[in-house]
């Protein structure tokens, strides 16, 4: 293994629980309501495909555009307030990565914008690359993001691992035959997704004993 493909969102981290809130919140203003169950639902897909689910949920003229930017100044609002909630394990993860000289990059279906604004201070000198759902025409579940993410580094697919919560990105490693650890966020993958993992971990702590044990 030469190399570690992250996801964003619910696995480095903890903003999907804040995004429901502000989903709840901004719905709310509008009078409208988005259960916990029906977030689940579009976890892990790019926002061109929640806007699908969106329009058929509630209707071909809810303003999804606009509803997604005050979603994402809401956002911005409670991290620049409170800080950037990164998943625990995180930093000792990528310390041992960069420690050992394996490759690292976030392939995420969230626009590099707000990647950029989550990740920059904290994550980002850890990275060799990153890819963005502006860099792709597929999103999760299609393998694109993912085998684009190796050509990046300049790695197999065979050679390269995938950390997802979600099980859209899950799918996506499968399809695109590089190994996945699953470790759940809100949304505990069902079991045909966890069959497409080589292990699902509760945390990102339990990732270095797996490497270390030469099991990924």
């Amino acid at each position: 293994m030469k190399a570690v493909i992250f996801d964003m969102d619910g696995l480095m981290i903890d903003s999907e629980r804040l995004a429901l809130k502000c989903y709840q919140k901004v719905l709310g203003t509008m009078g409208l309501t988005m259960s916990e169950d029906f977030y689940k639902g579009v976890l892990g897909l790019p926002d061109r495909d929640v806007k699908t689910v969106f329009l058929k949920e509630y209707g071909d003229d809810f303003p999804f555009d606009d509803v997604l930017e005050k979603i994402f100044a809401k956002m911005r609002e409670e991290i620049d307030t409170h800080g950037v909630p990164l998943k625990k394990g995180l930093i000792p993860l990528l310390t041992y990565l960069q420690d050992h000289h394996y490759k690292t990059i976030v392939a995420t279906s969230s626009p590099r914008a707000w990647m950029q604004h989550l990740l920059e201070k904290d994550v980002l000198p850890y990275m060799t690359d990153s890819i963005c759902v502006e860099e792709v025409t597929k999103g999760k579940p299609d393998p694109e993001m993912f085998l684009k993410a190796c050509e990046k580094l300049n790695v197999h697919p065979a050679d390269a691992l995938v950390l997802e919560d979600s099980e859209a990105g899950i799918c996506a490693a499968y399809n695109a035959h590089i190994p996945v650890i699953g470790i759940p966020d809100l949304k505990v993958p069902g079991k045909r997704y966890q069959a497409m993992t080589a292990y699902m971990v509760s945390s990102l702590n339990d990732v270095i004993a797996l490497i270390e044990s030469k099991k990924v």
